[in-house]
């Protein structure tokens, strides 16, 4: 390692922290946490003010989980505690239909709004509970978040419980890809087979269906046999998904000692970054077409904040695995770019939205979609990566 990698991994290593602590989170838990209802808001306006009170039932689930692992691995908050338990009842108690699937938003007193095809409300909550159970030692959680793991796994495996997308049969990259993860976070308080299961499946899924050699990528949507959905939607790349779930599979390469997940998640890193790049105006492009046709995605040359946040996990995951000092010019080039142009000096936070030469958007700091969740675990895991590599110098 350079004398100069090794001073920006220390740098980080408490800059990281401090943006969390003193920025972050307190923005979310002054502007976001309901003290009325319970969860949180995430509908914000630059400055905090609350521009609409629909809640994300997603993020019920993330941020219940940012507080959490917040508090498991930076301090010992008990705010941030009963933060994450505010958002696991207001779940409990206004974010599931009579048929078990959970809503997608509901009303500040938690009435029912909208409700999509989509699981993801439910795997955004399991890993609230499983973090939260790691947090506050109280078993049950665990078991809910087991549970809730299981009944999701049926909902995805009956036919017609969830309306398809489409009338082509195909599968989809976004489930199969936040199951591991999912798992990952369950198995620090459930030792049980069906979670090993689900990311030996993924993992097949991914490496048999959804990685496309011949285009050096991942693909977002494919036929059921895995070949390519010649239409622009199947040509479809997503360099920031497909580099969230490289380090998906880094961790769990780490966990089971697995060289092959090793390997197979530095390959979708260096495949993803390089489709990935804006080699003109820096940072992680939305979309890319794998034949090189213009994209019909209105923000398909856009820059998100989340493809920035995983790509500066990902390059710090890829360097501690492998000590191979290209992935550290990676994050550094990576973290520069992000920190350019995504914090906001005025009114704290980042915004989330740049057009592609990186001016802003739109500076909202939240919406259904956008909250507390890709940029506060980015900063934790951040830190806990650089403090790993140079405990290992």
């Amino acid at each position: 390692m350079t004398q100069e990698h090794r001073h920006l991994l220390e740098k980080y290593a408490v800059w990281y922290e401090t943006e969390l602590t003193e920025n972050i989170l307190p923005f979310w838990m002054e502007h976001g946490l309901d003290r009325v209802h319970g969860g949180v808001y995430t509908c914000l306006d630059r400055d905090g003010a609350l521009m609409d009170p629909t809640k994300s039932v997603w993020f019920q689930g993330r941020f219940g989980f940012v507080a959490a692992y917040a508090y498991n691995h930076i301090r010992r908050d008990p705010a941030w505690l009963a933060a994450s338990k505010s958002c696991i009842d207001f779940i409990e108690t206004h974010c599931f239909d009579a048929d078990g699937h959970m809503f997608f938003s509901v009303t500040a007193d938690g009435r029912p709004v909208r409700k999509r095809r989509y699981v993801f409300s439910e795997t955004f909550a399991i890993i609230a509970m499983a973090e939260y159970a790691l947090a506050s030692g109280d078993r049950s959680y665990a078991d809910k978040a087991l549970d809730l793991f299981r009944r999701t796994q049926q909902m995805l495996s009956t036919p017609g419980f969830l309306p398809a997308k489409s009338y082509i049969p195909g599968r989809s990259h976004s489930i199969t890809m936040i199951l591991v993860n999912v798992a990952l976070v369950l198995k620090q308080v459930c030792d049980d087979p069906v979670l090993d299961g689900q990311i030996r499946s993924s993992v097949h899924d991914i490496e048999t269906y959804l990685l496309h050699p011949e285009y050096r990528c991942i693909l977002e949507s494919v036929d059921p046999e895995g070949g390519l959905i010649d239409t622009c939607e199947g040509r479809t790349i997503n360099p920031g998904h497909g580099i969230e779930t490289a380090w998906f599979l880094m961790e769990a390469s780490q966990v089971y000692g697995d060289g092959h997940l090793k390997e197979l998640g530095m390959k979708i890193f260096d495949w993803q970054f390089e489709w990935g790049w804006d080699p003109e105006y820096g940072g992680i492009i939305n979309f890319r077409d794998c034949k090189g046709f213009p994209c019909q995605d209105y923000s398909q040359d856009m820059k998100f904040w989340w493809p920035q946040c995983e790509t500066v996990i990902a390059s710090l995951y890829a360097y501690h695995l492998t000590r191979d000092e290209k992935y550290l010019d990676i994050w550094q080039q990576a973290n520069d770019w992000m920190l350019e142009h995504f914090r906001d000096p005025d009114y704290g936070e980042w915004f989330g939205y740049l057009h592609r030469d990186g001016t802003v958007a739109q500076g909202a700091k939240g919406n259904l979609f956008k909250g507390p969740f890709h940029i506060p675990r980015m900063l934790i895991r951040s830190k806990l990566l650089c403090q790993a590599i140079l405990s290992e110098e």
